[in-house]
């Protein structure tokens, strides 16, 4: 093997790892093997986001039944029992399944409670954005998650975000309205759903922050949190479906006592619960980076299967504002990524800067 060629192997063993850590952690593991599995990873995360998306949508849809609070509210309470479950299950089998004991505490429940109104908006206002402009003009309609991240973390953080950043949320904001403007003209725009999406957005980057603020009361671990977030959002959502008056289209509803109906929403269930496990299972192998351009490459994928599943017609600047908005998304991730090495760089010479200082001033008093 040639110079050349051990440059690009080690070129890709790095661009597969990740991190150096992630590539000493599974030093004498076969490159083959490594790659083979980190396929495995991203083909099971976009198997189970995208099927979720689909079958959130075919729930949310339905012309008989028109209860998009009680699909959340049963989502959610699937996760809750997804949870006892795993706990069951890793108590018995410790060696197969890794999950917290969770013991249900009032105070803790409290504690999260600020975060679970944020929690059932970000997912309702989610649910009703997909109930309203379907899968193949999601991916648009959800976009302003990062420009509304940029925008909260500069009111309630007091960060401040760099100019290349804000380029990329310009981007953004421009394939969200030439988006907007397509659908539009194509006659198939739904306002409630593009303001569904816009709210769904903010509540999305409001969860974000908050759930670093949360974090602690929960010993900084996202399944515990999960566990109250959910237990909280099911006692939430009992008044609400009252108030809608869900209760009585589901008391009116012909499918009722269907069995395949119950399997459809407890399915929507499962896939609610697995997209956490996943999203976290490829973070682990690949990176976040990594992560952020394999949501992104999905959402194009999502939006192309929709387009070719329900036959429309789209025109080439329909297509633009989708890219604008892909494209936008990840040079904002690419960007941030950047900035972070950057700093980190900064901290770690500025540390051992102030390392040297007391060697120095020892020295001059000799």
């Amino acid at each position: 093997m040639n110079r050349t060629q051990l440059k690009r192997s080690g070129i890709l063993r790095m661009a597969l790892a990740g991190s150096d850590t992630t590539l000493l952690r599974d030093h004498g593991e076969t490159f083959l093997l490594r790659a083979i599995r980190i396929a495995a990873v991203v083909a099971l995360y976009w198997f189970v986001s995208i099927t979720m998306v689909f079958l959130n949508n075919y729930l949310l849809d339905s012309k008989d039944l028109s209860a998009p609070l009680f699909v959340t509210f049963f989502q959610c309470l699937v996760t809750v029992g997804l949870c006892w479950l795993m706990q069951l299950l890793s108590a018995v089998c410790p060696w197969l399944v890794d999950f917290p004991s969770v013991k249900f505490n009032p105070k803790t429940s409290r504690e999260v409670l600020p975060l679970s109104v944020i929690f059932i908006c970000m997912i309702t206002f989610n649910n009703l954005c997909l109930k309203n402009v379907g899968v193949a003009f999601y991916t648009v309609g959800r976009s302003l998650s990062t420009v509304f991240n940029v925008a909260l973390s500069y009111m309630v953080l007091k960060q401040s975000t760099s100019l290349r950043a804000l380029l990329c949320c310009g981007v953004i904001l421009g394939g969200f309205w030439l988006g907007v403007d397509q659908e539009n003209i194509s006659g198939a725009l739904s306002w409630s759903g593009v303001f569904f999406g816009v709210l769904a957005s903010a509540f999305v980057s409001l969860n974000a922050i908050y759930t670093k603020k949360v974090m602690p009361a929960v010993d900084g671990n996202i399944w515990k949190l999960s566990y109250y977030n959910n237990i909280n959002a099911c006692v939430l959502f009992i008044p609400l479906i009252l108030v809608f008056g869900e209760f009585g289209r589901l008391a009116s509803f012909d499918r009722l006592l269907d069995l395949g109906f119950w399997g459809m929403m407890t399915l929507g269930g499962v896939f609610g619960f697995a997209i956490g496990y996943v999203t976290g299972l490829q973070i682990k192998y690949t990176s976040p980076l990594t992560h952020n351009v394999s949501g992104t490459a999905k959402a194009c994928t999502q939006t192309v299967i929709a387009v070719v599943f329900h036959s429309y017609s789209k025109s080439v600047l329909w297509w633009t504002s989708n890219m604008l908005v892909l494209v936008g998304s990840s040079a904002y991730t690419w960007v941030k990524s950047q900035e972070m090495k950057a700093n980190a760089q900064k901290d770690s010479q500025d540390q051992a800067r102030e390392k040297l200082l007391p060697g120095k001033s020892t020295n001059v008093g000799v």
